[in-house]
């Protein structure tokens, strides 16, 4: 028998898409296989979402608007379902981050999320969250369109080394994760910066942080530990954390030098890893 669960279209963002999926649906005079077939999926995920036990990818979205020619109101719900899947004290600052005209940010223990991959992603997410990792995996995804529109932020990334040699998720996970760095080389509003373990002292060495800067409002300083985040506008904090990071950048090696040590990362720990038969 199919699921004919009642959705309450105010409990969530990812509610209201499900009960307009399935009115919109019905309307068309299509059950779930049916209109599974259209879109190239079962009808079982088509239930699944009208149920609000699976979350949909913008793609998914994508195809629900032609099939049911919408006009795109799938692909406007969609992020607005995809940030309610991230932790509730992280969605304030990744508002700020869509937002934001500049951002600057150092990352101590794992590559920034904007430029992670999606198999690089799902490794961390995983650790903490396996049975939820493909909805947070499609929201950071969704969060790393701001790169893609019309006029992106510019994003300076300063990576400690160990980020680049901390095996996440496998040599091969790596590989493409370090040969994605290596693709903002010439990147227009794109930098990444790595300080090397023989610099020494810096002026990061307390953690992670991000500076947000905005055309019309007040910078934001923000950093997180494991469960929360922290911002500020502090007009005291900013200026200090700013030239912290004018500092570290100088610290760090240059584009051109910071790519060739990923490079060398990528050859001398990732290159030539043997297999399982290989062992």
């Amino acid at each position: 028998m199919v699921n004919i669960r009642n959705l309450d279209p105010s409990a969530s963002p990812l509610d209201y898409y499900g009960s307009e999926l399935r009115r919109l649906r019905e309307e068309a005079g299509l059950n779930q296989s049916q209109l599974g077939d259209v879109v190239y999926c079962t009808g079982s995920l088509i239930g699944q979402i009208e149920t609000a036990k699976k979350v949909p990818t913008r793609k998914f979205s994508e195809q629900l608007d032609a099939a049911l020619m919408t006009g795109g109101s799938f692909s406007r719900m969609v992020g607005l379902v995809l940030k309610s899947q991230l932790p509730t004290w992280f969605q304030p600052y990744a508002d700020m981050e869509a937002r934001a005209a500049y951002i600057s940010t150092y990352q101590s223990q794992l590559v920034y999320g904007l430029l992670q991959t999606r198999a690089y992603a799902r490794a961390v997410l995983s650790v903490d969250n396996p049975e939820r990792a493909d909805e947070l995996v499609e929201a950071r995804m969704d969060r790393q369109r701001i790169l893609d529109r019309e006029h992106p932020p510019v994003v300076c990334v300063v990576l400690d080394e160990s980020t680049l040699r901390r095996t996440i998720g496998g040599a091969e996970v790596m590989r493409d994760q370090l040969a994605h760095l290596l693709s903002f080389l010439n990147h227009s509003w794109v930098q990444v910066q790595v300080i090397p373990f023989d610099s020494g002292e810096h002026p990061a060495l307390l953690g992670s942080f991000t500076l947000l800067r905005f055309d019309d409002d007040p910078d934001i300083f923000y950093a997180e530990s494991y469960d929360s985040g922290h911002m500020t506008a502090n007009s005291q904090v900013i200026r200090e954390r700013s030239v912290g990071y004018a500092r570290l950048q100088a610290a760090a090696l240059s584009r051109e030098g910071s790519a060739a040590l990923i490079e060398r990362v990528m050859r001398e720990q990732y290159g030539h890893q043997p297999g399982p038969a290989m062992a």
